[in-house]
This record gives C-alpha cells, sequence and structure tokens, in this order.
C-alpha cells in the first residue's frame, strides 16, 4: 500500500519516511513514531492500517540521522543496538523530522501522532512542545514521567501496560498525578510492546482494545 518518501526538517536534514494513502478523501492526517527499531516491518503495517481507516499516514525514518535505512527485528541484539542509536538521536532533532513529517500531511486536514515505546515518549513531546499537532496517542512510552511537568497543547491518549517491567506503575502514576486536563490514560492485563505481533510481549486482546480506543480518539479530534 505504502511508498517510501523524502522529507526535508526545518535544520536541512534529509530524512526518508513510509508515506500510506487512504483510499478516497482523507479524514485527516497521522504521522506514525517509530520504536528503536525503526521504521520496520511492523511500523509500515501499523501506517497501512491507519491508512485503510481513512487517514492520511506517514512514518519518518527518525535513525536516517544516524544511518541510513535502518531496520531492526526484536532480537537482544537488536534491542541493544536501538537503544544505542537512540541515544545518538537528539530529542530536538528527533522532534524536527516529526514536524516535518506533519507538514507532510497537513493537507488532508488535522494532524496527529501516534508512537510506540521511544516513539511514544516522542508523541508526549509532539504534544507539549510542537504547534499545530491535534491529538497524540501515546503507546507505553517509556520516559513520558521525567517530562510528566510538560503541559500538552492537545488531547493525548496514553495506552500503558501493567506489567510493563520498562515502564513501572509509579511512573505512570507520575503522569496521572499531573491532573493535565485533555489526557486520557489506559491500563491494560501486559506487557510492554503488547501492540507488536512480532514480540512475545504481543497482547491480542489488549492491542484490539488499544486500537480501538485510538481509532475513536482520531474520530473526535481530528475527523
Amino acid at each position: 500500500m505504502g511508498e517510501t518518501v523524502r522529507l526535508r526538517a526545518n535544520d536541512g536534514h534529509e530524512l526518508g519516511a513510509y508515506r500510506a494513502r487512504a483510499k478516497g478523501r482523507p479524514r485527516g492526517g497521522l504521522v506514525v513514531i517509530q520504536e528503536i527499531f525503526g521504521v520496520n516491518d511492523h511500523i509500515r503495517r501499523v501506517a497501512d492500517g491507519y491508512a485503510e481507516a481513512g487517514y492520511s499516514v506517514i512514518a519518518p525514518a527518525l535513525f536516517d540521522r544516524v544511518g541510513h535505512d535502518i531496520q531492526l527485528g526484536y532480537e537482544d541484539a537488536d534491542i541493544q543496538r536501538g537503544r544505542a542509536l537512540k541515544e545518538k538521536c537528539g530529542i530536538d532533532e528527533a522532534l524536527a523530522d516529526i514536524a516535518a513529517a506533519r507538514a507532510a500531511v497537513a493537507d488532508a486536514g488535522k494532524v496527529g501522532v501516534v508512537g510506540y515505546c521511544w516513539g511514544g515518549f516522542l508523541a508526549w513531546l509532539a504534544a507539549t512542545r510542537l504547534d499545530r499537532v491535534a491529538a497524540s496517542i501515546s503507546y507505553y512510552g517509556g520516559g513520558v514521567h521525567t517530562a510528566a511537568v510538560e503541559k500538552p497543547r492537545c488531547p493525548v491518549l496514553m495506552h500503558f501496560g501493567e506489567h510493563d517491567h520498562a515502564i513501572p506503575p509509579e511512573s505512570v502514576d507520575a503522569v496521572r498525578s499531573q491532573n493535565h486536563p485533555g489526557v486520557e490514560i489506559h491500563l491494560y492485563p501486559a506487557g510492554h510492546g503488547f501492540n507488536c505481533d512480532e514480540r512475545g510481549s504481543y497482547d491480542a486482546e489488549s492491542a484490539s482494545i488499544a486500537l480501538e480506543r485510538s481509532l475513536a480518539f482520531l474520530g473526535s479530534h481530528i475527523g
């Protein structure tokens, strides 16, 4: 369904992105923000799924800042490499790339973001730091609690697993305790990465419920 396109961030950096187009007139735009595994098969399928739901979707390759066409699996070596690559990518630079992706689908109308793991953290920062983001969805965003005091500029939906080894309950509580208006948090009887059907932690029921809530959320705030 999708294609590879090129984007230019406001600092001049050029990056690749996976673009999936809705059939017919789109309901709005959506930026899908990668995990630490790059824009791999899973992220492209996620993008395709949202395109099938009627959105003009783009997934920027954030690792293009440090290497091109990086796509990882989910073995221990992939996880270690992904973490190292993430550390080489600056937050401001990642947000600049997300902003470029947002601009690329702005002709579809209002634009939201949805991110997973590292992307879930960046989805929160996109909500608090970027302009013209209409809605943000964060799946198991590791590190969100470290920026929980930041005030979102748009509605935010968050999905966390109750058994997430990387995000303990107190981290979720730190986010919830801020009582930000427009921030909705859901917990699932699952672990980290429960939305990814290529991981051992995949939980089909939790993923299905989270997707249903995400689509309803987008429908309410984007179209």
